[in-house]
């Protein structure tokens, strides 16, 4: 941030430095552009001070942007977590199908999910808090346990086909469920969250026993497309949203619906088990944006502005009077 702030701070200096010399060359012209007074409309007269700030907001967005990366662990961990994220992950084939995403170009379920569970992890204090993964198939396996290596999980659910280290057979999502269960049954009361993630084509409807103290909140996600079905190894996949409201049901969890949305920040602000890596009123990345389309949006329209109402309105006037006159003349003597 300090590095985008000398940036701006050197581009407002510039802006200003062309304002000033833009200002010389107007005041030769004053009178003609602004009648008898030479002066502009009096909002106008703020212009060169909002497009200096405007240049300087874009060029701060712009490096903050430039230079922010969501994957890096921004803080140094501590030596003992006092909350856990859970992840319980569907790993099984129908999570390659390629019918995910918010875009025209669909990506498989799982590479989706893993977008989905990273926009978790970019919006919470990792100096606190410990990952660990399980993935289910036809039996469940630990993939991760008590990681704060925001990258592992980006390269575990970034396309490999976790299925093929399964035996062939039927999704069981008990499994993966009593899996998590059993590694986090000696955790702390209430400082974990669970994150289920599956496209919901399951065998049967899970078996759900109650959750351990360990367990503060939980959320289920679904990925795939709820509407049109898939073929694959001879039968139609699709996202099957009931059976996951379901399970979100036994769990208490809250579902969300997350085959072309990440889950909403205000969801993850109310998680009692986890604690928001920035502030409720923005983060670095969200500062960026805004600051880059104000920035922008000041830039641009100050000149259009300026052309419409940047001429005083009873020079304005006159000067439509006299164009309306000069008209009506040519055409007379025409």
């Amino acid at each position: 941030m300090v590095i985008a702030t000398i940036l701006a701070a050197m581009a407002l200096g510039v802006a200003a430095l062309g304002e000033w010399l833009h200002a010389r060359r107007v005041a030769r012209v004053a009178r003609l552009a602004f009648g008898p007074g030479g002066r502009a409309a009096a909002w106008a007269r703020v212009a060169p001070a909002a497009r200096c700030v405007g240049m300087a907001l874009a060029a701060w967005g712009a490096v903050l942007l430039m230079r922010y990366d969501p994957v890096a662990v921004e803080v140094t961990p501590s030596a003992r977590a006092s909350r856990q994220l859970l992840i319980v992950l569907d790993a099984s084939p129908s999570m390659n199908l390629k019918d995910a995403g918010p875009g025209p170009e669909k990506m498989t379920r799982m590479q989706w999910a893993g977008r989905v569970v990273q926009g978790i992890l970019d919006r919470l204090d990792m100096k606190d808090t410990r990952i660990t993964m399980v993935a289910f198939y036809s039996s469940a396996v630990p993939l991760l346990q008590d990681t704060t290596d925001k990258n592992l999980i980006s390269s575990v659910m970034g396309g490999v086909p976790l299925y093929t280290a399964f035996r062939a057979g039927e999704t069981d999502m008990s499994a993966g469920i009593l899996k998590a269960f059993e590694l986090s049954r000696g955790w702390a009361r209430g400082s974990t969250t669970l994150v289920v993630v599956s496209d919901g084509d399951l065998s049967a409807a899970p078996a759900v026993p109650k959750a351990p103290a360990s367990i503060a909140d939980a959320i289920v996600i679904g990925v795939g497309d709820p509407d049109r079905a898939t073929e694959i190894n001879g039968h139609s996949s699709r996202q099957d949203e009931w059976a996951l409201r379901q399970v979100a049901a036994k769990l208490s969890a809250y579902f969300h619906q997350g085959n072309t949305k990440h889950l909403p920040t205000e969801v993850v602000e109310t998680l009692a088990s986890l604690a928001p890596r920035v502030s409720k009123l923005m983060s670095e990345r969200e500062a960026g944006l805004a600051a880059v389309g104000v920035g922008a949006g000041i830039v641009g329209l100050i000149g259009p502005l300026l052309r419409a109402f940047g001429v005083p309105r009873s020079y304005a006037k006159d000067v439509r009077r006299v164009v309306g006159d000069v008209a009506v003349g040519s055409a007379g003597a025409a």
